[in-house]
């Protein structure tokens, strides 16, 4: 693990690059309210108000979220991981479409994972752009 530690803090960061530990509070956060989007949407799913396309998209997206720190230390290579995290911000801004149409609980349950991504992602394409 440490050999990815060295590889990410050699890095050249921007200079609204937030303090590692930032991250695991965002995300403890995040993770509880995107696990209540679930729950609710699995209800929502049960209850036919939501459809298979939804549920789908929901499970790409998180696949996507869950995958993105294995790939961008496992690889290190910005380039993969700024792909990969605009699949994650892709996906999720398809979701968040369809919840506000769907489902205005799930929709709010999401919002501070579409603005956390939204800045991880601009965080991600800049870092790609420093260390080309």
């Amino acid at each position: 693990m440490t050999d990815y530690v060295t590889w990410y803090g050699a890095l050249e960061k921007p200079f609204f690059a937030p303090e590692p530990w930032v991250f695991g509070f965002a995300w403890g956060i995040i993770y509880p309210l995107i696990a209540l989007a679930v729950i609710w949407s699995l209800y929502l799913f049960y209850k036919k108000r939501l459809d298979l396309n939804f549920m789908l998209l929901f499970a790409v997206n998180i696949f996507f979220n869950l995958t993105f720190t294995p790939v961008l230390f496992l690889s290190q290579n910005n380039l993969i991981a700024s792909l990969h995290i605009l699949a994650v911000l892709i996906t999720l801004a398809f979701l968040q479409y369809f919840a506000w149409k769907k489902s205005k609980v799930v929709f709010a349950l999401l919002v501070p994972y579409l603005l956390w991504g939204a800045f991880a992602t601009v965080l991600q394409l800049t870092l790609t752009v420093l260390n080309a």
